[in-house]
């Protein structure tokens, strides 16, 4: 049994943050950079745009496995082989001659990220008293939050100024000082068990959530009616569902759905895949808003989107005390209504808004989140017993990531009907004027759909109570 009386948490958090940090950069770094990386290696954006869905479809698929990994290798083994692979990728890609060579750049760092996610969250559930894991999760969601909102701005100024690859070049120093502090301080905090491997498991997990993040990728760009998409989604969604079922025969099964049976746990993982389906959309379309219809560059729309993430960043540690001290209900439910007022406003932008309530109305959204993810993700696994943390982390996160491709191709594909719609109906559908007016009616039609989804989501928050912890529950019974 691992004594965690005496371990010095600060070290630890310090070197899972950087980590964390530094992964979450990675994933929005690449998406201002995309046109002068078509330029440089003369691919199509159908091409380009698999250094993004790429990287989202290999952490999709490895993240459901982390949870046995966490049984057969140690705390150290794991986060120091995440960021070794995270860095072997980097420089990698740093180097690329040619896209191929780049791409693999980019999968080998998607499967450090894959690793690394869920062993933070558990980690933070291990070392960290039930009564104080809110403020730690608060501190992990600044990071996860902050690093992804500053990439679009970063990458746009170091693209502007340098290279390309100065993208990767700038991202290793991070890399190394967290390998550095994590081999110095990080110490082992869960348990080795090796349960039996079951590669059926995986197999079927791989098809499974592979297909449908995939599937639901590739229906965003080209639309629902391609036989690719059709038979990767429904390929998935069979392996996916054969995976279900194997799981819950099996003595040791790789992602134990036995998580389900603690409703708090279940409700929360149904209000987090609809939230982060709203979340992951919004981060396309409010791009594409200012880019397409008020005409700003990439690099201005990462400034208009920068001051939302640093408020969403910095609200994340105090949502996290405000959970500690109160519960969960304090911070979810006000959080859940901002998210539902700002996505309606949304649906009310044109050409004539303003950047300054763009601004105003994405920080609301921002603040609105930010009150929601960590305390909703840590009431939810506050409640199950400490040998099911791995695997309601590893639930979470891969809920998160299909999520996020289910609801970017949603909100495509409607916003693409909206504006074809409109233009049906155009005196000179090949004008910019109404291109950019079209535009405007498909993203407001996208947005209608996110606030209905967030009302879904508030609908479940308020089903939420604080409870106990389930190491109270077992201590009283004791």
């Amino acid at each position: 049994m691992i004594d965690l009386n005496n371990i010095k948490r600060g070290p630890i958090m310090f070197a899972l943050i950087i980590g964390m940090f530094v992964a979450g950069l990675n994933e929005t770094l690449m998406g201002n950079a995309l046109p002068e990386l078509m330029k440089s290696f003369g691919v199509s954006a159908a091409t380009g745009q698999w250094l993004s869905t790429a990287y989202m479809l290999v952490v999709g698929v490895l993240v459901p496995v982390t949870a046995m990994m966490q049984q057969w290798f140690t705390t150290r083994q794991i986060f120091l082989s995440a960021m070794c692979l995270f860095l072997f990728g980097t420089v990698i890609s740093a180097a690329s001659p040619e896209f191929a060579v780049l791409l693999v750049g980019r999968i080998i760092q998607a499967i450090g990220t894959g690793m690394l996610m869920p062993l933070v969250m558990n980690v933070i559930m291990t070392i960290y008293p039930p009564e104080k894991r809110g403020g730690a999760m608060g501190m992990f969601g600044l990071v996860v939050m902050f690093a992804p909102a500053i990439g679009p701005t970063l990458s746009g100024l170091i693209v502007d100024a340098l290279s390309w690859r100065w993208l990767f070049y700038f991202v290793i120093p991070f890399v190394l000082l967290s390998i550095i502090i994590g081999a110095a301080f990080l110490k082992n905090v869960t348990e080795v068990s090796k349960p039996r491997v079951d590669l059926l498991s995986i197999l079927l997990s791989t098809i499974g959530f592979g297909g449908i993040v995939y599937g639901f990728s590739r229906a965003g760009e080209h639309g629902w009616s391609e036989q690719e998409v059709i038979w990767t989604i429904a390929a998935g969604s069979a392996s996916l569902l054969l995976f279900v079922w194997r799981q819950l025969f099996l003595k040791q099964p790789v992602m134990d759905l036995r998580a389900f049976r603690y409703p708090t746990f279940a409700l929360v993982s149904m209000l987090m895949f609809v939230l982060m389906m709203t979340f992951f959309s919004s981060a396309i379309m409010l791009p594409m808003f200012m880019q397409g219809v008020l005409m700003v560059t990439a690099f201005k729309s990462g400034l208009i989107l920068l001051p939302g993430g640093i408020v969403n960043g910095l609200m994340a540690p105090i949502s996290g005390k405000l959970f500690d001290k109160f519960g969960p209900r304090i911070t979810i439910i006000p959080g859940l209504t901002i998210t539902v007022i700002s996505l309606w406003q949304f649906t009310r932008f044109d050409e004539a808004t303003s950047t300054g309530v763009l601004i105003t109305v994405h920080i609301a959204l921002m603040i609105g989140i930010a009150l929601v993810m960590m305390p909703a993700q840590t009431a939810g696994l506050n409640q199950l017993p400490s040998h099911l943390h791995p695997h309601g982390t590893a639930i979470l996160n891969t809920l998160q990531q299909v999520s996020g491709a289910i609801g970017t191709a949603l909100y495509i594909s409607i916003m693409s009907s909206g504006q074809k719609h409109y233009l049906s109906g155009a005196s000179d559908p090949q004008a910019p004027t109404e291109i950019a007016s079209g535009l405007a009616v498909g993203i407001n039609n996208a947005f209608w759909f996110g606030s209905i989804i967030a009302l879904v989501a508030l609908v479940l928050g308020l089903f939420l109570r604080k409870g106990k912890p389930i190491e109270h529950e077992q201590q009283a019974a004791k």
